[in-house]
């Protein structure tokens, strides 16, 4: 198709009114449904009544325009706009000036589903949800890059290495080790051989003695920060009460820890911090989770040093004036290493507890933190992704801001608006914490290269950073769950959400069952098994005790060692009661609703196709190349042809006229024609026509080539969906063609009684008949009557004919009366058939009065 049959020339009746239309129809004799068809397609914008695509080839060159402004080369060629088109579009468009576009584009920015009423437009729908879809992924790609620059494998190895150093080393002939430690003198055994050998590296492996710059450094790479501390926790005398029967006995009595008898008092030496106490204030110190009970951040505090003779000279002094006493129920001992290799700090704590009880228990704390967060380059490349993700976070917080402002209280009524609010809280939160974190490390490395003999408290900073990095990836978690938000246009992304949300009302019924059976079972064991047994040692442990036998981890010998008879019944009644029917009951329940939400979900729509989506751009980009491969064509014959006189030189007159010819601007000439005209002489001299020539071939063949990629690129989509019907869509089709089966067998049916209906009555007119005739001959046949007689007797055998017909017409009436609506809407229908028809349209003929 030529350019010319493509857009009309200034000038043209494109601007014609109705009136004038009509005229031009009666001269050349259009009919009336003709204009009326094309002004239907102009109002539908190029859609026929049953809502298919127009063919490019009907469409008129404004269309063209409004499916997307036409390039040729370097020029933009402008098209005119009836006066309704550009009135809506200057509705449409933003104000004017660098102002007014600065603005829209602001608004646009901030455009979601949620603050853009689209429920009419579905081209606006769809760019809406794709361009938040695509920056959320952008967010989620920058979350997710600085969440995994915060960990690194050597964590792990870490960790791996400082605490077999510490805790697997033995330190006597039975092989004990921390994990072990038993009662107050293996304390001392173990501060004396394993922790010191482990705090101070002072020879080589050869025993020459390390210089004294390589002093300070645990396995000659981790520098050990400060000096290591020991802290205890005790209790005062008198903090239980002795039974009356043993007073005269037991005269001391050290109760378990509790805040409210620790024993503040001085006691042994009475001189130095490891004999005077000192509250969590003045140490600045951090309440600590233990095995038993949780432990105030005060205590006795004695201070190592930074050789290991001097340490164990400060070790031995302890123990000779009996530091740890009857009253001792924890000690503590802290110390912080840091590996400049990998840039990570380890924050150790090793505790022993000592409860009321007797003996010990031993427990741990290894925490591998990256509290210098700045060295590397790609610790560089993370800080600009922390700072991408600032702007991201102002941004969302903008956008709520804009929801609820629309949506009011109804903007929390939603799960995925509350996720909204729940990342961006976290995401406010750890943003806060990271600036702090990086102060504070900055101020204490700062006080400890004053200091090097001071004992360094990164407790607290440790024990913040660590929930730092679980608030991020609960965080991470909860961005992860929010992309179905995004995707949830798509049916078969909904299962998930309507399966759990439809089931809800029976799951919470069955969890009712469920924690009735679940803790009577749970306080069962402990009140058996409890006294023996860890894993019912108390209410919780028995909960997580019961819920590892579900998943198959359990530890049965236990049991039946504890009871023969017993052990194994509890074992088996469980397993029978929660395992095999509650867990079976639960699964039913989720089957059962995922069965129906699935055969749901197959029969409904799509909130948007998204492959109509990208045809109708496969279709605009298709239209483009098309109109710009003619419009070269045009070109390339108007340059052959312009050159009137034969004088191998084609002037700008000569351009015009060709070009005029097939309908283009003035603009559009003179801006192509400059193009070209290099030397500016107002002519194409054969070179210049030559360099034309080439350039347009090339565009030509440009746009073949990206023709042929786009149709091949069609033609394999459309010979993926030719492979074959999914099972989804055959199920769909068979339901549908089952319900139509249904209702043309009804519909058939219906037809069948009301031919019944007509046959009966027919047969009752033929026996009224035939009633009628025997009492006219009954009374031609009474001759010796007179007239008077005849006639009440002929009117007595009407009348009770007739109250023979009322009753027959009444028991008819009120066998039919149920269905009459129904017979009436089948009436108004066509027939089914053409044999039907002619069968009731005979039976109505036949029946009709004599």
């Amino acid at each position: 198709m030529s350019a010319k049959s493509k857009r009309s020339p200034r000038g043209s009746n494109s601007n014609l009114t109705e009136a004038d239309e009509a005229e031009m129809d009666r001269i050349v004799g259009r009919p009336d449904s003709a204009r009326s068809r094309k002004s239907a397609w102009d109002e539908d914008g190029g859609m026929d009544n049953m809502g298919f695509d127009r063919p490019s080839s009907a469409r008129s060159y404004r269309e063209e325009e409004e499916v997307g402004r036409i390039e040729t080369t370097d020029d933009l060629f402008p098209t005119d706009t009836s006066m309704d088109e550009k009135k809506k579009a200057e509705e449409a468009a933003p104000p004017s000036g660098c102002c007014g576009k600065f603005l829209g584009g602001i608004r646009s920015l901030w455009r979601t589903r949620e603050t853009v009423d689209a429920s009419g437009n579905k081209d606006l729908y769809i760019k809406t949800t794709l361009k938040e879809l695509i920056i959320y992924l952008l967010f989620l790609v920058v979350l997710c890059v600085i969440t995994f620059g915060m960990t690194s494998s050597n964590m792990y190895y870490y960790t791996k290495v400082m605490s077999e150093l510490f805790l697997d080393n033995s330190f006597n002939s039975n092989g004990q080790t921390f994990r072990s430690i038993s009662n107050l003198g293996d304390y001392w055994q173990f501060a004396r051989g394993p922790l010191m050998d482990g705090l101070y590296w002072e020879t080589w492996y050869n025993n020459r003695n390390v210089s004294q710059d390589e002093l300070g450094f645990i396995f000659y790479e981790n520098k050990l920060l400060g000096v290591p501390r020991i802290r205890q926790l005790k209790v005062k005398n008198g903090s239980c009460k002795v039974e009356s029967n043993f007073g005269h006995v037991i005269d001391d009595c050290y109760g378990p820890y509790a805040s409210g008898d620790e024993d503040k008092s001085t006691f042994g030496k009475a001189n130095g911090t490891a004999w005077s106490y000192q509250t969590s204030e003045q140490l600045d110190g951090s309440g600590h989770y233990g095995i038993l009970t949780r432990y105030e951040g005060g205590g006795y505090v004695q201070k190592l040093s930074t050789t290991k003779a001097k340490s164990l000279a400060i070790v031995d002094d302890l123990k000779q004036n009996l530091w740890l006493t009857r009253g001792t129920r924890a000690v503590f001992t802290d110390f912080t290493v840091y590996n400049a290799n990998i840039n990570l700090f380890c924050v150790i704590r090793l505790l022993v507890e000592y409860p009321a009880t007797g003996g010990a228990l031993s427990s741990w704390s290894f925490r591998t933190i990256k509290l210098i967060r700045y060295v590397s380059v790609g610790d560089y490349f993370v800080m600009a992704c922390e700072c991408i993700f600032i702007l991201f976070i102002i941004y969302y917080i903008i956008e709520e801001v804009l929801e609820i402002k629309k949506h009011k209280v109804e903007y929390f009524k939603h799960f995925w608006n509350v996720v909204d609010i729940l990342v961006l809280v976290i995401s406010s939160v750890c943003i806060a914490f990271s600036i702090y974190r990086t102060i504070a490390v900055d101020t204490m490395l700062e006080k400890l290269l004053e200091n090097p003999e001071e004992f360094p408290d990164f407790e607290f900073l440790s024990f913040w950073q660590m929930q730092f990095n679980s608030a991020v990836a609960v965080a991470v978690f909860f961005a992860w769950v929010k992309v179905f938000k995004y995707i949830s246009f798509n049916k078969t992304m909904t299962q998930l959400s309507s399966t759990l949300s439809r089931c809800a009302g029976d799951l919470a019924g069955f969890l009712v069952m469920f924690c009735i059976m679940f803790f009577a079972f749970a306080q069962l064991g402990v009140l058996v098994f409890g006294a023996v047994i860890r894993d019912f040692s108390n209410f919780w442990n028995a909960v997580f005790t019961l819920f590892r036998i579900i998943l198959g981890d359990f530890d049965f010998n236990s049991l039946q060692d504890f009871d023969k008879f017993l052990g194994p019944l509890y074992f088996f009644c469980y397993v029978f009661f929660v395992f095999l029917i509650l867990l079976n009951m639960f699964l039913a329940i989720i089957n059962d609703t995922y069965a129906d939400v699935k055969s749901d979900i197959a029969l409904q729509k799509n909130d948007f196709e998204m492959t109509d989506y990208f045809k109708k751009g496969y279709q605009k980009m298709m239209d483009k190349l098309n109109f710009k491969r003619d419009k070269i064509v045009d070109i390339q014959k108007a340059l052959a042809s312009a050159d009137m006189d034969n004088d191998m030189v084609v002037d700008f007159d000569e351009w015009r006229t060709e070009l005029k010819k097939r309908g283009y601007a003035d603009t559009e000439i003179e801006a192509l024609f400059a193009k070209y005209d290099v030397d500016g002489d107002r002519t194409l001299d054969e070179s210049e026509q030559k360099q034309m020539a080439v350039e347009l071939e090339g565009q030509k063949a440009k746009l073949d080539e990206e023709e042929n990629e786009i149709e091949k690129d069609k033609e394999m989509a459309q010979a993926g969906r030719k492979m074959g019907v999914t099972v989804e869509e055959f199920s769909v089709l068979q339901r549908r063609v089952d319900r139509m089966e249904h209702s043309i067998g009804s519909i058939v049916s219906k037809i069948d009684a009301v031919l019944v209906k007509l046959e009966a009555m027919e047969k009752a007119k033929l026996k009224r008949r035939e009633t009628m005739a025997k009492i006219l001959d009954s009374i031609t046949e009474a001759d010796g009557l007179d007239d008077e007689e005849k006639r009440d007797q002929m009117e007595r055998l009407v009348r009770d004919e007739l109250d023979k017909w009322d009753q027959d017409i009444e028991t008819n009436s009120t066998g039919a009366s149920s269905g009459s609506d129904r017979s009436r809407t089948a009436s108004s229908r066509p027939p089914s058939s053409g044999y039907v028809g002619d069968r009731v349209y005979q039976n109505r003929k036949d029946s009709s009065p004599v």
